[in-house]
């Protein structure tokens, strides 16, 4: 269950809501995968599992990771993360603003992978390509999905489709018809649309 206490800063139930998806893939929740998906350096992801932890709201496990205790549980799925960060966005100052984002190591991309300026409105350039422009038998780690619609988020976890995952262009059907990707969850036909709206950084070829 969630709990509000004066502890729970906007930087902690980031971290919280990100620990929360890593569980909900299967992933073991390392430090370096927290860093990674918080796009911040594994010392700051260190201090604040370390944070955390003398909070009572994640548990730490020698040699893998931590995880959620009863307290850190937020009862949120992936689609209602970003309706709760659209409501905490309008309840920053300024000043917190730039203390939350000095405190996760100046992030240039939220958890949907969309960029985040920085002060000066400068965005960092995207290295990504959309999913429909991959070739046949080219994986890609997805690393933006578009975040404006719940419901398509919830299909989009279902089909573990999210930022950090592998996914590979399996087929694409001619004449603008869907395409044919493989995730760790298998097979799956989305649409030429939804495809181009997706974005991944390729992987080298193995």
């Amino acid at each position: 269950m969630r709990t509000d206490t004066p502890d729970r800063t906007v930087a902690v139930q980031d971290y919280l809501k990100a620990i929360y998806a890593l569980e909900s893939s299967g992933a073991r929740v390392t430090t370096s995968a927290l860093a990674t998906r918080m796009n911040v350096r594994a010392p700051s992801a260190t201090a604040m599992t370390k944070r955390l932890a003398e909070l009572g709201l994640v548990e730490r496990l020698p040699y893998r990771g931590v995880a959620l205790t009863d307290a850190g549980r937020l009862g949120l799925s992936l689609d209602e993360v970003h309706v709760e960060a659209d409501r905490l966005e309008h309840a920053l100052s300024e000043e917190l603003e730039a203390k939350i984002d000095q405190e996760l190591g100046y992030p240039t991309h939220d958890p949907h992978g969309d960029p985040i300026p920085d002060r000066d409105l400068r965005v960092q350039p995207a290295r990504a390509t959309s999913l429909a422009e991959l070739e046949p038998g080219r994986r890609a780690t997805v690393s933006q999905v578009p975040d404006g619609d719940p419901a398509l988020l919830r299909y989009l976890a279902e089909l573990g489709l999210v930022p950090g995952r592998t996914v590979e262009l399996v087929a694409l059907a001619p004449f603008s018809g869907p395409i044919t990707v493989r995730t760790e969850h298998g097979e799956h036909a989305i649409s030429r649309e939804l495809a181009l709206s997706i974005n991944g950084v390729p992987l080298r070829p193995s």
